[in-house]
């Protein structure tokens, strides 16, 4: 019976598949519930100060985004934002690998408890015309317009009735004009409505993110600035000022303005300092870990190894990205090594806890471990 076996095989993968993303995206201690809030009763039920322990954990050196990000919960929470629009749409900004994604993130683990309990359209998989249609639906006519079908989400998007859905369009830049001006009237009505006029998306429960590598040039020549202007550098504030002028700027030459003038907050993200690399070593480690439980496996680095990584790992133009690929190559692959060629479980594994010590000695790597029983 092959047709059985391959079925089976199917649903075997599936559920593997699941169980590994649940280790990565889930975290038990996530939850925005923890405690009840004071105050006035309202249709939602999330506590601030619960899900932005979550987002502050998991994202660092991006204060300004963050203390955005709570203010709009703030406005959220007390149901008093304008019910015909989303409740807040945000435009991130800024180069390459400093936690704009995965603020969006931490914020779905912070509300929902799933770090992919959001909705989440590539733009630059829209980056030509024809492509429109894979968001606003196949126009009448054409295959597929009375289903109405689009690559969104819409249980992702709408949420639920006690927390507001996410929704990421990722790299706004790069998709294609049409598709720019379909999202006029998400952020005017919060609604969108397919081409066929079968079925409409609402977005009005809907915290909508944009993120956007647009002008990461002229960020960098402000946090490096030359000739003159490093003789004789202004002041923090003017320099700012002088960025998001030039910011402003370039977004209204790539976006028109009655779209730029539609987003309610618009956020510069800061290249990643040296200062916070070791937290960022730390954080890695932390999301390995939630994969190694499965294993009933633990892993420390000692200072040494942290400290190294963070030397090596640290490119300040790559950002996050370039520490990841350091982790993956000095610490993910000889620990894979140790644990399919010289770890042997223990009969009772499924009672204890494996705790490695990743650390130098003679300048090479070595692995020291020690069994802890599970409580």
């Amino acid at each position: 019976m092959p047709f059985l076996n391959d079925m089976l095989d199917s649903v075997e993968r599936k559920n593997a598949d699941c169980e590994a993303m649940a280790a990565e995206s889930q975290e038990p201690s996530a939850s925005a519930e923890k405690v009840a809030e004071p105050g006035i009763t309202t249709r939602y039920r999330f506590d601030i100060g619960s899900v932005m322990e979550v987002v502050r954990h998991e994202v660092r050196g991006q204060a300004q985004a963050l203390d955005a990000i709570e203010n709009m919960l703030k406005v959220v929470r007390a149901d008093i934002a304008d019910p015909r629009r989303p409740p807040f749409t945000a435009l991130f900004l800024g180069p390459t690998g400093v936690g704009k994604t995965e603020t969006i993130r931490a914020l779905a683990r912070g509300l929902h408890g799933d770090a992919d309990a959001y909705c989440r359209v590539d733009m630059n998989t829209l980056s030509q015309e024809h492509y429109a249609a894979a968001l606003t639906g196949a126009p009448p006519g054409y295959v597929g317009a009375k289903e109405g079908n689009t690559i969104l989400d819409q249980e992702l998007i709408e949420g639920t009735l006690g927390k507001p859905g996410i929704v990421l369009f990722d790299e706004i830049e790069k998709a294609s004009l049409q598709v720019v001006q379909a999202l006029l009237n998400v952020f005017d009505n919060g609604q969108l409505t397919v081409a066929s006029g079968e079925r409409t998306y609402s977005f009005r429960n809907t915290l909508v993110f944009m993120t956007s590598n647009l002008g990461a040039r002229e960020i960098q020549k402000h946090e490096r600035p030359s000739g003159w202007q490093a003789l004789w550098p202004r002041t923090r504030t003017g320099r700012k000022k002088r960025l998001d002028a030039k910011l402003q700027e370039k977004l209204n030459a790539h976006f028109s303005p009655e779209f730029v003038n539609r987003i309610d907050n618009i956020t510069v993200f800061n290249w990643i300092e040296s200062e916070i690399v070791e937290e960022l070593v730390g954080l890695e480690i932390e999301r390995l870990n939630r994969r190694l439980r499965k294993h009933n496996c633990h892993l420390e680095l000692t200072k040494e190894v942290v400290r190294y990584l963070a030397t090596h790992g640290f490119d300040r133009q790559y950002g996050a990205r370039a520490l990841r690929r350091t982790i993956r190559s000095e610490v993910e692959v000889p620990f894979a090594e140790h644990l399919l060629t010289q770890f042997t479980p223990g009969r009772d594994s499924w009672k204890s806890k494996t705790i490695f010590t990743m650390l130098f000695q003679k300048n090479k790597i070595i692995f020291e471990q020690e069994v802890s029983n599970i409580n």
